[in-house]
C-alpha cells in the first residue's frame, strides 16, 4: 500500500486521537501569544547576559562560565541539577519531577560556540552582544537595547555569537519554563534537560556519558533546541540529521619554503601535486567519486514527492546563495540533504593578501569534512579516502618525513581522521512527531515545516542508539543568521515565536 504522499497529511490524519487522551492542554492559543509577548523584553535581556560569557569549548574556563551560569538559570526553576564528570569538558544535567509517574521529556541544549576572528565582524566584540535595525539590504544601523523594552520590531536582531547556534534557542525554552513557573502551571510531562558545552568540537565525551547515566536520563524522546528553519523561515520540525567525519590531509614539500625565482623550475611546488588529487575527488557535476559513496540510496517516488512538498523554488535558491548550477546530486535542494557530502573546509599554503611573497610552500594543509547519512559508513568511507591518496601516488607517513623518506618518495602526505557525531532520522509519523505538531498547529496552523533532515550534525545518535528513544529538532533561528561565521544574528521575530513554540510544546501532552 502506497504511504500519504506529503508529511503535514500524514500527522493531520493522526491528529484527531489526541482528543480521546485523559490529560488536557492549559492555556489558550492567546494565553501562548500575550504571555511570550509579555515575557519578550526580559527575554532579551536575559539573552543578552548569556551571550556576554564566551563560550569556546576549547576554553575550560570558559566552559566552567557558562556551566555556572546554566545552574543558576535552572536554581531559580526549582530543578535539581548536577553535573555529570567526563575524561574532558563536563556536561549539566537537571530535572524537575511535575507529575508523579508521569512521561518524561529530554531536552538536549548546545551551549558552546565556534571560535571567532573579531577582526570579520561588524561590532567592537561578537561576545558584546548589539541590537540592530535594518536599513537596507544587508545594511544595519545598531539601536539601544533599551528600546525593546517599548517597541518591537519583528526585524531587530541580536547580533553575537551563538545568539543562534545556540544560545538563542535554548533562552527560548529556558523563557517558556519560566512563564509557566510565573503562572503557577505545570507543564504537560515531566523534564529532563542536558546541556553540551562542546558540541562545535563533536561532543568527543557525550557517548560514553550517556552509556554511563542511561537510567539518569531515561525519558520517552529527546527534543533538539538546536538548528536553523527551513528556508522559507516558517516554524520548523526536522526528524533527522547528517552524521559527520572530519580528516586532515597534508602535502609535503621542501624541508623550508623556497624563494620561487631561485627554485621555481627546480624544486617542485607541493600546491600542484594537491590540487591535482582535490580536483579528481568530484566529478565534473560534482559527484564524489570515492567508490561506493552513494551505496544504499535509494530515494524512492513517494519519499521525494514528500521531500519536494516544501516550500522551495530552486532558481530562488540559486539566487540567493549566488550560483549558477548546483551539484548533481539530486533534482531538488531537499534530495541533496539525503545524500552523503564531502568538502573542502579549508586549505593553507604559504601566505595571501598584504602577507603574499614570491616562495613555493614547504606544506599544503587540507581539512575535509564529510556529512554523512544512516546508510554511510563513516569509518569505510574515511578508509576509502585514504586509499584514494595512495592510489595517486602518495606515500603517507605518520608524523614529520625523514630525510631518508624525502629523497626516496617524490609524492609525500599524511593523513588523519576522526569519527564525530552519527547520523539519525525518526519517522514522521512517530509520537513525538504527531505531538509536536499538535503543539506547533496550535499556534502556526498549517504555516509550518516538516522536514525529514538537515544538512548539518547533531550529537543526538548516543542518545536514539542508547536510550532507544526518537528525537526531533525544533528549530527556531532566522536562515540567514550567518552561523559559525562573522556577524551571526538572531532575528527578534523568531525568538517570539521560539518562546511561543517551546510554550505550547510544554503545554502539550505526550500521547499513550
Amino acid at each position: 500500500m502506497e504511504k500519504v504522499r506529503n508529511p503535514s497529511t500524514i500527522i493531520l490524519l493522526a491528529l484527531f486521537l489526541f482528543n480521546f487522551f485523559g490529560q488536557s492542554q492549559t492555556l489558550s492559543k492567546q494565553e501562548i501569544i500575550d504571555l511570550s509577548k509579555q515575557k519578550l523584553p526580559e527575554a532579551v535581556t536575559q539573552l543578552k547576559t548569556f551571550l556576554e560569557i564566551p563560550n569556546d569549548g576549547h576554553d575550560p574556563q570558559q566552559i566552567q562560565a557558562n556551566l555556572k551560569q546554566c545552574q543558576a538559570l535552572f536554581a531559580e526553576l526549582d530543578f535539581e541539577s548536577q553535573i555529570i564528570k567526563t575524561n574532558g569538558a563536563p556536561l549539566l544535567f537537571a530535572q524537575k519531577v511535575f507529575h508523579q509517574n508521569a512521561k518524561t521529556v529530554l531536552f538536549y541544549l548546545q551551549i558552546d560556540g565556534q571560535p571567532v576572528d573579531t577582526t570579520k565582524w561588524d561590532q567592537k566584540n561578537p561576545f558584546l552582544p548589539v541590537l540592530k535595525n535594518p536599513v537596507g539590504k544587508d545594511q544595519w544601523e545598531s539601536i539601544p537595547f533599551d528600546n525593546i523594552q517599548h517597541n518591537f520590531n519583528p526585524e531587530w536582531r541580536i547580533f553575537a555569537r551563538s545568539s543562534s547556534d545556540s544560545k538563542g534557542p535554548a533562552m527560548c525554552l529556558i523563557s517558556a519554563l519560566q512563564i509557566l513557573q510565573d503562572q503557577k502551571k505545570k507543564p504537560a510531562y515531566n523534564i529532563k534537560v542536558i546541556m553540551d558545552f562542546q558540541e562545535e568540537l563533536g561532543s568527543p565525551h557525550l557517548p560514553t556519558a550517556v552509556e554511563l547515566n542511561k537510567d539518569l536520563l531515561k525519558a520517552e524522546m529527546v527534543l533538539i533546541m538546536d538548528g536553523t528553519r527551513h528556508l522559507s523561515n516558517l516554524p520548523t520540525l526536522t526528524y533527522g540529521a547528517r552524521g559527520i567525519a572530519t580528516a586532515t590531509f597534508k602535502v609535503f614539500g621542501p624541508k623550508v619554503a623556497l624563494h620561487s625565482g631561485q627554485y621555481g623550475n627546480f624544486a617542485p611546488n607541493p600546491v600542484f601535486n594537491t590540487a591535482r588529487l582535490l580536483g579528481k575527488l568530484k566529478d565534473d557535476q560534482g559527484r564524489v567519486t570515492l567508490p561506493g559513496f552513494y551505496d544504499g540510496i535509494n530515494l524512492s517516488a513517494t519519499e521525494k514527492n514528500i521531500l519536494n512538498s516544501l516550500p522551495e523554488n530552486l532558481d530562488s535558491i540559486k539566487l540567493e546563495l549566488g550560483i549558477a548550477a548546483h551539484d548533481a546530486i539530486g533534482d531538488t535542494y531537499q534530495e541533496t540533504l539525503q545524500y552523503p557530502s564531502l568538502n573542502i573546509r579549508g586549505m593553507e599554503a604559504a601566505y595571501v593578501g598584504k602577507e603574499v611573497r614570491t616562495i613555493i610552500p614547504n606544506e599544503v594543509i587540507v581539512e575535509i569534512d564529510m556529512r554523512l547519512v544512516p546508510e554511510s559508513n563513516g569509518e569505510r568511507l574515511m578508509k576509502s579516502l585514504r586509499q584514494f591518496i595512495i592510489n595517486e601516488g602518495f606515500h603517507l607517513v605518520d608524523s614529520i618525513p625523514s630525510d631518508i623518506e624525502r629523497n626516496q618518495y617524490p609524492k609525500l602526505a599524511s593523513f588523519t581522521y576522526k569519527l564525530g557525531s552519527k547520523a539519525f532520522r525518526t519517522d514522521f509519523d512517530s509520537n513525538v512527531g504527531l505531538m509536536l505538531n499538535r503543539a506547533m498547529n496550535r499556534i502556526f496552523g498549517n504555516n509550518m515545516v516538516n522536514m525529514r533532515t538537515t544538512g548539518g550534525s547533531q550529537p543526538i545518535g548516543a542518545f536514539i542508539e542508547t536510550l532507544g528513544i526518537p528525537a526531533v529538532s525544533i528549530r527556531i533561528p532566522n536562515p540567514d543568521n550567518n552561523i559559525h561565521g562573522p556577524n551571526e544574528n538572531f532575528r527578534l521575530g523568531n525568538f517570539l515565536e521560539g518562546i511561543q513554540s517551546c510554550l505550547s510544546i510544554l503545554d502539550q501532552p505526550i500521547p499513550n
